[in-house]
């Protein structure tokens, strides 16, 4: 991380230091503006490491001093676990939209050769609906990308019940990778859309961190413009439509359900509603202090109400669902 004062926002480099500690590291990716993590040399002197872009998973190789990246593993899928053999050969665990993780050997030309199909009896027994990578334009002119779940019977034409489902983080992204909450809503009747807002963390350090101590503003536009053009696109009704998600997700329900009554219902998971109220309590306490300032100080306290979801409860008309847990410290 180049900017630690942005906390989780920040965009983690690939970067290299001697081996003792001494001197000064070098950021190898600054140029990348993408998240990277599990870097790995290989006997070759060069590192490998996984890379986070738009909703994908890539596995990269750099040259120590910077130069010669290239992408080994790409496309629209997830590589997230790795390894490697003795002469540099290349495995890795790959996942798509309807594939669950699986082993894969990947050629010289990157070409991905299975070794293993631990999941081909389970899929061999369900069907599964169409998923497509959507992408829509959000009031202020952002683009935002997502994925839609079809139900596996769905009719071209049929405006079917719909579920907003929201990722936790809010650093975090959905992806090319299979998800089985999606599939299993689908698999009853629902259209799924699951959206990427503000805060995301694949689409580099500025599209994240627009949601630093704004909460529930660009992240709401976001993911309601996501529902509109579902509704443009003919695919859900309007008058059919629920919300949820879990961690941040939840607390993004509660950001929905206090500034719209278009859902016919929600469930809020392992949110937070009042603030305040976690401060000293969780383990964030860092976190809450760099964003929002401590909350005795100055005019801190009206950061920590202004985004707090409670102080609109007066707005919420959609019939809710809290969830959590009882030993949850977290949230």
């Amino acid at each position: 991380v180049t900017e630690p004062e942005l906390i989780w926002y920040a965009t983690n480099h690939l970067a290299v230091i001697s081996a003792d500690g001494s001197g000064t590291g070098r950021v190898l990716t600054a140029s990348v503006d993408r998240n990277v993590s599990n870097p790995r040399f290989g006997a070759d002197g060069r590192i490998r490491f996984r890379l986070e872009d738009s909703a994908e998973d890539h596995i990269v190789v750099i040259n120590a001093d910077g130069s010669g990246l290239e992408r080994l593993v790409q496309g629209e899928l997830s590589a997230s676990g790795f390894d490697l053999g003795p002469g540099d050969e290349l495995f890795v665990r790959v996942a798509r939209t309807e594939l669950p993780g699986e082993i894969f050997a990947v050629a010289s030309d990157g070409d991905l050769r299975a070794l293993t199909a631990v999941d081909a009896e389970f899929l061999a027994s369900v069907r599964l609906g169409e998923v497509r990578e959507v992408r829509w334009t959000s009031p202020d002119g952002n683009e935002v990308e997502g994925f839609v779940h079809f139900p596996p019977d769905y009719q071209p034409g049929t405006r079917a019940p719909f579920l907003l489902r929201l990722h936790g983080g809010p650093v975090s992204q959905f992806r090319h990778s299979f998800n089985f909450d999606a599939h299993l809503f689908a698999a009853n009747g629902y259209v799924v859309l699951t959206p990427n807002p503000r805060g995301s963390s694949g689409y580099g350090q500025d599209f994240s961190a627009q949601l630093w101590a704004n909460w529930g503003t660009p992240d709401f536009q976001d993911v309601m413009a996501g529902v509109d053009h579902l509704i443009d696109q003919g695919w859900i009704d309007g008058e059919r439509m629920g919300v949820g998600g879990w961690s941040y997700g939840g607390i993004l329900t509660n950001y929905v359900i206090t500034q719209t009554d278009r859902f016919k219902g929600a469930i809020s998971g392992a949110s937070e509603v009042l603030y305040i109220a976690n401060y000293g309590h969780d383990h964030y306490q860092q976190q809450w202090e760099a964003e929002l300032g401590l909350p005795w100080e100055g005019d801190n306290r009206e950061n920590w109400e202004r985004i707090s979801p409670f102080n609109r409860v007066q707005h919420v008309t959609t019939p809710t669902l809290l969830m959590g847990g009882e030993k949850d410290w977290n949230v």
